[in-house]
């Protein structure tokens, strides 16, 4: 097929047009961005940061994202990060964002052999708040030094949880740590700046105060006469909120404390759990 003269010149032009805007079609996008899909184009990269804080900072933010389907897994996947930072973010954003289909990977993370402080304790903490009750074992683990299901820790675990330097970190940056400022003064604070494990082993303590099992009542109750007097009270006062009259035996004991605060607060605990004990039984099961 021949062209005439005038095609011939159409198709010479087209070409040099077409080739001459051909770079700026390849490096701009064919449709501009929503805001949406822009700040996806944005998370995304910071998901991919080699900075550690900057890596961590994105993850941390996915929890932000409370309805968002793949939210989730992103977040799941950065458990297996290889900076701690970055995996504890990950878990505490999976328990803001409520998934709880990640509860079984939080599990794993703890049990398969996960080295860092902070790290399991954030495990632990997603997992209660997503209903799942394994997590409470950690904090049993933190209080008692031992797994809750018997024997005692790996010595390599125990060395974890007892660590003073990482038990400070974690607890006081991340706000786990137990400060019971009522009554204290500044001989408790400065007793504070001295023990760094008591008041995470505390803030366990408090933790357990919402777990139904048994095992965790006995050990508040063990906890109770520690001889760290913030744990004894932070003891003290989950056995009081858990509501059980019958520890009040083992309670009485604590007003003869030597410490003022731990004789206070098991006044405390002794009169609420009284309070429930004397509470008439309703005999109305279907109130209107």
């Amino acid at each position: 097929m021949c062209l005439d003269e005038n095609t011939l010149r159409f198709l010479s032009r087209y070409l040099q047009v077409f080739f001459s805007v051909l770079p700026l079609l390849l490096t701009q996008p064919l449709f501009a961005q929503t805001p949406v899909e822009r700040s996806w184009t944005v998370l995304r990269a910071g998901l991919s940061e080699k900075n550690t804080e900057n890596r961590t900072a994105a993850v941390r933010v996915l929890g932000l994202l409370l309805n968002d389907p793949a939210a989730p897994e992103l977040a799941a996947n950065a458990l297996a990060d290889e900076k701690p930072e970055v995996r504890a973010a990950a878990a505490d954003a999976l328990g803001q964002m409520n998934a709880r289909s990640a509860a079984p990977k939080l599990a794993a993370t703890i049990l398969g052999g996960e080295k860092d402080v902070g790290v399991v304790l954030s495990c632990a903490r997603a997992m209660v708040a997503l209903g799942d009750h394994r997590g409470y074992s950690v904090y049993y683990a933190v209080l008692t030094g031992e797994r809750k299901t018997g024997g005692s820790l790996l010595d390599e675990q125990k060395k974890m949880l007892t660590d003073p330097k990482k038990m400070a970190e974690f607890g006081f940056e991340q706000g786990i740590g137990y400060i019971p400022f009522a009554g204290i003064g500044y001989g408790g604070f400065k007793m504070l700046t001295k023990d760094d494990v008591s008041p995470v082993r505390a803030a366990a303590a408090r933790v357990l105060s919402k777990d139904h099992d048994p095992k965790s009542e006995q050990a508040l109750v063990k906890a109770a006469s520690d001889k760290s007097w913030i744990v004894r009270i932070a003891a003290l006062e989950s056995l009081a909120m858990r509501g059980d009259p019958k520890v009040t035996p083992e309670i009485v004991a604590r007003l003869d404390n030597d410490k003022e605060v731990v004789r206070y607060t098991a006044a405390g605990a002794i009169i609420r759990l009284s309070e429930i004990k004397t509470q008439p039984v309703s005999t109305n099961k279907h109130p209107k």
